[in-house]
């Protein structure tokens, strides 16, 4: 296990799913498709689709005023601002500008991650760097999409899998180095960038009449070849973040593995050897939401009563890219994680500078203390 010397914790949890459900049985009207044959290949029994009035940043707003309440925390409290997504309100200003806007957290840096599916835990390695730096205190990780605005709703091969949503957590540092993050691991491998891809919106082929007629501003993909790599992915990422804790697979309590497709996770799962009991599921009411995947499924298992203080709970993914990666939690009790314990950067500087400090800083109260008794 890598030595590490800043312990982070998810202070805050909090999720937005969008009212409108697109089941099954719609789909069935609109493609040739049916409920046996997408529930067979897929798990998935409905989606939620964000409203023509919602945008990105609306589901992540939502989210994260939710995470920012759990955490007992107010958006002046953050310091940074990272989005995980591949639907942003538009190309520039950034979702994460948006947000932060949005939230009224002023002080806050903010910026987009693009890492597809994989975003949320790309987050959290980003955010454990920038704690450990000492630079902040408190970030604010989202994932947030809205893919029905790029799925093809003429294509059944894609359009039964995705939904919208958002997950946020507030990410600050553990008031002990037995709870919290205790690893993550991030990979990528471009070479399968084509296997899953939007092909144009972008510089290589900004839009003009032949890709919108063409259908290149949707989701494509090979179905086949995501398959294989996401369960060759899983495997890898659960191994080595399980290595980099220190851990084996008998010790994780719960597996929130990405929801994107049900055969996928079972595969995987059983290759690892992973109990089903301990496997949580959302795919079913959610379908795939990419990014927000890990975190909307992180806070339904709380509020659900999956996660018990000291359980070691084990998250990972797969996107496009393409990208995966894994992280490994010790959950904690609300106490733990609430954020008066958190020591303050500072507190990181070595003990002899600290020390220095203490004694002048004494010095300025001694005299002080004389001059008001004079």
């Amino acid at each position: 296990m890598p030595y590490r010397d800043t312990f982070v914790t998810l202070a805050g949890l909090g999720s937005a799913l969008p009212g409108r459900v697109l089941t099954n049985g719609d789909l069935e009207r609109m493609v040739e498709t049916s409920d046996e044959w997408i529930v067979e290949r897929t798990g998935i029994r409905q989606r939620r689709l964000a409203a023509p009035h919602e945008a990105t940043s609306d589901l992540a707003l939502a989210a994260s005023r939710k995470a920012l309440s759990d955490a007992g925390m107010d958006p002046a409290d953050l310091d940074l601002i990272i989005v995980g997504t591949v639907t942003p309100d538009m190309p520039f200003p950034s979702t994460a500008c948006l947000l932060q806007d949005a939230l009224g957290a002023r002080r806050a840096a903010a910026m987009d991650l693009g890492a597809a599916c994989t975003g949320f835990i790309y987050g959290l390695a980003a955010a454990e760097g920038f704690l450990a730096s000492g630079r902040f205190r408190t970030v604010l990780v989202v994932g947030a999409e809205t893919l029905s605005r790029i799925t093809d709703y003429e294509d059944r091969s894609t359009c039964v899998l995705f939904g919208d949503g958002a997950g946020a957590a507030v990410v600050r540092r553990a008031t002990s180095a037995g709870g919290g993050l205790l690893s993550v691991y991030l990979a990528a491998d471009g070479r399968g960038a084509g296997i899953l891809r939007l092909p144009a919106g972008g510089s290589r082929r900004p839009a003009d009449m032949e890709t919108v007629a063409s259908r290149q501003h949707f989701i494509h993909m090979d179905g086949r070849e995501v398959f294989r790599f996401a369960v060759r992915a899983m495997v890898s990422a659960v191994k080595e973040s399980l290595h980099r804790a220190g851990l084996r697979v008998s010790d994780v309590d719960l597996f929130i593995p990405h929801q994107a497709n049900t055969r996928i996770i079972d595969t995987a799962v059983r290759l690892l050897g992973i109990p089903p009991e301990k496997v949580f599921h959302t795919i079913e009411t959610y379908g795939n939401i990419s990014s927000a995947s890990i975190p909307v499924s992180l806070d339904e298992a709380r509020r659900g009563g999956r996660l018990r203080p000291g359980d070691t709970v084990l998250l990972v993914a797969f996107g496009a890219g393409l990208t995966y990666g894994g992280a490994v939690l010790r959950w904690e009790a609300a106490a733990a994680r609430a954020p008066a314990g958190i020591p303050h950067p500072c507190a990181r500087v070595p003990a002899t500078v600290r020390a220095q400090r203490t004694q002048t800083l004494m010095e300025g109260c001694d005299a002080r203390h004389e001059n008001s008794t004079r």
